[in-house]
């Protein structure tokens, strides 16, 4: 069964397809069989940064049901053989705005995907259908910039993605989450102490539930002017939030990254020696050294409450 990466962001614009294409060539080039899926709902372009610009086949024909299986829509890269790429959906509103039903058979359907890694590139935000994508992987990663409003962001996206994680524990018409599905949570204490309330034996759940989300970190663009307090924001994650944020990468300001993509090649192709793809090549490593570990502890989650998908 393939292991799940996720890559999300809390705002658009801080190079996360960029960061997940070329972890995903690098993870092929590593002898894994890799696919990168494109779940940027509506938005979706990781298909252009290797030059396939108009694709036969988009997650779209699976959603509409032109194909009935996923590999259907796999498409080769013909730089890597053993890379596969999932090309994203495009900018409809039937696609955008993505029903609970064909959101829940679109997830169940990765697990039969034939591959050892599969990096699900998940669109930036914090919509339900950003969090549910990022929650489905069996590993969290998140990217930002050192701008610091990409750094308030992500602590929003992650600060969601654990209080999404802790709702989905419960089934959508228990007492449980109907007691949570209409407030309103700033923290992760406020979502454990309100499902205490209601039901003081799903505190133990709630509590499970967030053993296994450990989330880690890239950060974009580092420059040597402007740099992320990482264990400031480890503290503020761990404060109010729960959970560890573990650094896995920092990648320079490079304008190489800028060259490739607009060669339509990962950066790691295109200039291998480019500072961007040194520390790219160190991220892949930090990351299939996480791979071969155990999974973070699984909960019994059930499917995401119906009345917030």
């Amino acid at each position: 069964m393939a292991t799940i990466v996720s890559i999300g962001s809390g705002k658009g614009g801080v190079g996360k397809s960029v960061i997940a294409a070329n972890l995903a060539m690098l993870l092929a080039k590593r002898g894994k069989r890799v696919v990168l899926a494109d779940l940027d709902v509506g938005g979706a372009d990781a298909h252009i940064l290797f030059g396939l610009l108009n694709p036969p086949r988009t997650l779209t024909d699976f959603v509409e049901r032109r194909v009935e299986r996923l590999e259907e829509v796999l498409q080769p890269i013909s730089a890597h053989p053993f890379l596969q790429l999932l090309p994203g959906t495009g900018d409809t509103l039937a696609t955008a705005n993505l029903p609970y039903a064909k959101k829940k058979r679109l997830i169940r359907h990765f697990s039969q995907l034939q591959a050892d890694v599969i990096i699900v590139d998940i669109g930036a935000g914090t919509s339900y259908h950003a969090l549910d994508f990022f929650l489905m992987a069996d590993w969290y990663l998140t990217v930002a910039t050192p701008d610091p409003t990409s750094v308030l962001d992500l602590y929003r996206f992650i600060k969601l993605a654990a209080i999404r994680r802790v709702l989905s524990a419960f089934l959508s018409r228990d007492a449980v989450s109907e007691a949570l599905s209409d407030r309103d949570f700033s923290s992760i204490d406020e979502v454990i102490q309100a499902v205490g309330e209601t039901d003081p034996n799903a505190r133990d759940t709630a509590s499970r539930t967030l053993q296994g989300f450990q989330p880690y970190l890239i950060v974009n663009r580092v420059s040597g002017k402007s740099r992320v307090n990482v264990l400031q924001l480890k503290k503020l994650l761990k404060e109010y939030v729960g959970g560890d944020l573990t650094m896995l990468g920092e990648i320079p300001d490079d304008p190489a990254m800028t060259r490739a993509v607009r060669s339509y090649l990962p950066v790691v192709e295109f200039e291998p020696t480019a500072p961007a793809s040194v520390a790219l090549n160190r991220a892949a490593d930090a990351l299939l050294a996480e791979l071969t570990k155990p999974t973070p502890v699984a909960t019994e989650s059930a499917p995401s409450p119906e009345r917030a998908a």
